[in-house]
């Protein structure tokens, strides 16, 4: 990560601008709100810190091993309350870093609870708030990994979230042990990760007077970490934030989207469900091939319009055909075996005076396929005009992010560099 190159200026700039055009085009009904208020803040501050440039560091990591001490380490105040046996902080707390890096207006870090206090699911919740509410994640370790360190580290991954691993207390092993340490550690990481060893509150021991041994504090240990973290900032500080903004509000569209596809999908197969049946009516009953397509494109049509309006996105008749046309590749071979159909129940009608009556016969089996296809193919639309509606709901930040990664190389390296898990899938929600 260190030998990137420092990210344009223009490439954070045009992030912030495309979400903040994308934010303020966001529309939600106070039903919406109201579901979604927590992770609307959550997205709102993290766009007031990426306008502010201001950045922020988390620090987490088991009981007792330190964070606290490493940020009053860096920070060079004890500001924060430590406890070396049971750990003190019960909640996340942000204090300013006194560093001075280009782009940025402040760096804070920020202390959190420890991981093994709680049980694996809440470990999991834990990480991924975190992962939400922070650019960057310090994992703290003071021993080799334990499952509870490689679990939250698996969650932390999972999000796309940039990662350093610190040894601290790394003064209570000579050279040759701490080396030891350091290699089991990375022999154990799922990924490759920065490792620096760090002191926060190094301790030597003094003889006192009476002949006794006690401890006393010494300076810490933490310039390699301090070095690391600033050339790590100076490199990519702003890209994090805008790469942190735009997955933040990615995730804030697909539960949007998610939350509206649950909220509507009934009725949206009760809708789908009645066009279908009064198209596969109507191109049973109607003899004219003609008519058949004219009153199937209607009904598709209405079944657009009526889908736009549940969806909050209306939409003219115009539009409502226009994204029809756009859509019949995906029903290319349905419709050619209607076509086909028809064009057969047509001709068969047509030799009823001939036939004497005969082909009749074979018209009735044909005209229920027929049926029986339109209400497939009824379906099969309906589900895919909600898949497209939900995609027009302006420039999405997911599609930015990758547009943005296409056009700046510094962006694609940091992606590939910090994959993110598959988001869940909404197939499953649509009517």
């Amino acid at each position: 990560m260190s030998g990137m190159q420092p990210t344009p200026p223009h490439t954070v700039e045009r992030c912030q601008l495309l979400l903040e055009h994308w934010r303020s085009q966001l529309q939600l009904s106070p039903r919406d709100q109201g579901l979604l208020g927590g992770e609307l803040r959550l997205l709102d501050r993290q766009l007031q810190r990426l306008q502010q440039r201001r950045l922020r560091i988390a620090l987490f990591g088991r009981v007792g091993v330190g964070k606290s001490s490493l940020i009053n380490a860096l920070i060079r105040r004890p500001l924060l309350a430590t406890d070396v046996a049971h750990g003190s902080t019960r909640h996340q707390q942000a204090v300013d870093w006194p560093v001075k890096i280009a782009g940025l207006t402040r760096v804070e870090l920020v202390d959190t609870p420890g991981i093994d206090e709680i049980d694996a699911a809440g470990r999991a919740r834990l990480a991924s708030r975190l992962a939400m509410g922070a650019d960057l994640v310090l994992l703290v370790v003071d021993s080799d990994l334990t499952r509870a360190d490689l679990e939250a580290l698996q969650t932390l991954l999972e999000s796309g979230k940039p990662l350093q691993l610190v040894l601290n207390r790394s003064d209570r092993w000579p050279e040759q042990e701490r080396a030891a340490l350091l290699h089991s550690i990375r022999t154990r990481l799922p990924v490759d990760l920065p490792i620096t060893a760090a002191a926060a509150a190094p301790r030597r021991p003094q003889i006192q007077a009476n002949g006794r041994v006690r401890s006393r504090i010494t300076t810490p240990q933490v310039q390699d970490l301090q070095k690391q973290l600033c050339r790590q900032l100076e490199n990519e500080g702003t890209l994090l934030l805008a790469i942190q903004s735009l997955r933040q509000a990615d995730r804030f569209q697909r539960a949007c989207q998610a939350l509206r596809l649950q909220q509507h999908r009934r009725t949206a197969q009760s809708l789908i469900g009645r066009y279908a049946a009064a198209k596969a009516t109507g191109v049973a009953v109607n003899p004219v091939m003609a008519l058949d397509m004219a009153g199937g494109m209607a009904c598709d049509t209405a079944l657009v319009l009526q889908l736009s309006r549940l969806y909050n996105l209306p939409m003219t008749p115009a539009a409502a055909r226009l994204l029809l046309t756009r859509l019949s590749s995906h029903n290319a071979l349905l419709g050619g075996v209607q076509l086909g159909l028809a064009a057969l129940k047509q001709a068969l009608l047509l030799l009823v005076p001939v036939s004497g009556g005969a082909s009749m016969a074979p018209a009735a089996p044909v005209a229920v396929a027929q049926a029986a296809l339109a209400v497939h193919a009824s379906r099969r639309t309906g589900r895919l005009v909600a898949q497209q509606l939900l995609r027009r709901r302006g420039a999405q930040p997911g599609a930015l992010l990758r547009r943005l990664a296409e056009r700046d190389p510094v962006v694609h390296h940091w992606l590939l560099r910090w994959p993110k898990a598959l988001e869940q899938d909404l197939q499953p929600l649509l009517p």
